[in-house]
């Protein structure tokens, strides 16, 4: 079966579950108004590339950093792949998503150039060009606890003519993809209680048919600060809350857990939609139809400053899951109502077969790839064996470097944190470089400033790449030259 009919076989289940049925909506919205009608405009398509797939979410169309497109032109030229466009950004880590030709990016505009000061922004740009069709902006005051980047870390989804975004300060809106009109919006931080994280919201979220799963994580009213309470802090059953998606109305609450940084992901398991949430104490598995819990397994670091934000990986029945602080990474068989370990780092032991910091690894016949390491100083790009956690290759490259990957018609593209752009190809026996560059600018300036932290995106085959300063448009996959 292709990924595409897996897809269409998804969707049927989901409509078979109530999940699939734009008209399943909730008696109220969040403002107690009547439900919009479930129908809406259809945006019209701008791609002229005719070959190609959008990317309309994080982790790409089947959330696990692979694209199905061919044609990686292979090795590049030496000053690195043709630069279709560039345009500054705001401060923020993540990086945009793209749908039928357009490229959506949400950031946070600071102070400066008569523009408002403090707003967090989603800008839609023409996916081949980078012109400006429209922004929306929202106000925030979020600062972040640790004076990392105080821009938001989560990246739209699309669905539809809806766009979904996801603030560092909790607040949670839904948009026209034509035009930037606001359709809805919940302050999820006040309404749920929650206790501020050490670098805010950072947890994408997912779709199924009319649902829209997040991680919150609130607490009890009055519950204090994450260092006044040395971090023991109590949930409110808001751990992963599903919001209707065309009205923001809640639809359920589950776990006392509270949230992390990592992505939900999604899974269908022998007839059976699984989602899996790898909150900050550990991984959670629930069905999305009604929010049963199937299991919570404990995983995470003991020492306070400690994030879970690699999402996990799914392979048939089973879910790898990792951090980079000390426990490293576990590999589970999950099943109705329980889950069993199949193999798991010792925490004890300083060597472990991958610890993804905020990078999720790609798998592929058999083989996890992944940048492992929580410092630059200790980054390395792994190879494991999927089944047992065994160490196939480890590479530093020519300087160490945190990275994150995509996967693409045999090869990996990686990006590393002060804006190296590789080409390898997938093998699981040695590290396989094809082509190296960092982009530069007309004066030999890098085109990316350090950090670039967000991987590298396909779409139609155009490569998108973000670092601290600006988001940079190239050709992966040269165009056949058909035109509408």
């Amino acid at each position: 079966m292709y990924p595409w009919d897996q897809r269409v076989c998804l969707w049927l289940v989901l409509g078979c579950c109530g999940l699939g049925s734009p008209f399943l909506l909730s008696a109220e919205t969040e403002q107690g108004s009547s439900p919009p009608i479930a129908t809406e405009e259809v945006l019209a398509d701008l791609w002229t590339r005719r070959h190609g797939v959008d990317w309309p979410r994080f982790l790409g169309p089947t959330r696990d950093g692979k694209s199905p497109e061919t044609g990686v032109t292979a090795p590049w030229p030496a000053s690195g792949p043709r630069v279709v466009w560039q345009r500054p950004v705001g401060s923020g880590y993540g990086i945009g998503s793209v749908s039928r030709g357009r490229y959506y990016h949400f950031d946070r505009e600071e102070e400066g150039g008569g523009k408002p000061a403090g707003a967090a922004r989603l800008r839609c740009l023409h996916a081949e060009t980078g012109e400006e069709l429209w922004q929306f902006r929202y106000a925030t005051n979020y600062h972040d606890q640790l004076e990392y980047s105080d821009g938001p870390r989560a990246s739209p989804v699309i669905d539809g003519n809806r766009v979904y975004i996801f603030g560092a300060e909790g607040s949670l809106l839904c948009v026209r993809a034509s035009d930037g009109k606001l359709i809805w919006q919940v302050d999820t931080s006040a309404k749920f209680h929650v206790v501020q994280n050490f670098f805010g919201v950072g947890s994408t979220p997912v779709i199924l048919g009319s649902l829209l799963i997040c991680q919150i994580g609130g607490s009890p009213p009055g519950s204090p600060g994450l260092y006044d309470s040395g971090g023991r802090i109590a949930g409110n059953g808001s751990g992963i809350v599903a919001f209707d998606k065309w009205t923001g109305a809640v639809r359920y609450e589950i776990t006392d857990e509270l949230a992390s940084y990592a992505s939900i992901q999604v899974a269908d398991i022998r007839g059976r939609l699984w989602c899996f949430a790898f909150a900050r104490g550990g991984l959670v598995g629930f069905d999305p139809a009604n929010g049963q819990v199937d299991f919570q397994y404990p995983w995470r670091a003991r020492m306070l400053e400690s994030v879970n934000a690699s999402t996990p990986v799914v392979v048939g029945n089973e879910v790898f899951i990792s951090e980079a602080y000390q426990v490293g990474s576990s590999l589970l068989s999950v099943q109705p109502g329980s889950c069993e370990v199949v193999w798991r780092d010792d925490p004890r032991r300083r060597d472990k077969s991958l610890a993804t910091h905020w990078n999720t690894p790609i798998f592929v016949d058999g083989y996890l790839y992944g940048c492992s390491g929580r410092h630059t100083q200790d980054a390395e790009l792994r190879c494991i064996e999927w089944k047992k956690g065994r160490i196939c290759w480890s590479e530093t490259g020519a300087r160490p470097e945190r990275s994150s990957l995509l996967f693409a018609d045999g090869y990996f593209v990686s990006l590393g944190e002060f804006g190296t752009l590789q080409l390898l190809r997938a093998n699981p026996q040695r590290y396989e470089l094809v082509s190296s560059v960092v982009l530069r600018d007309e004066s030999g300036d890098p085109l990316l400033r350090y950090p670039c932290w967000a991987a590298p995106i396909l779409a139609h085959g155009l490569l998108y790449i973000r670092g601290e300063n600006r988001v940079v448009c190239l050709e992966l996959i040269p165009s056949r030259g058909d035109r509408r």
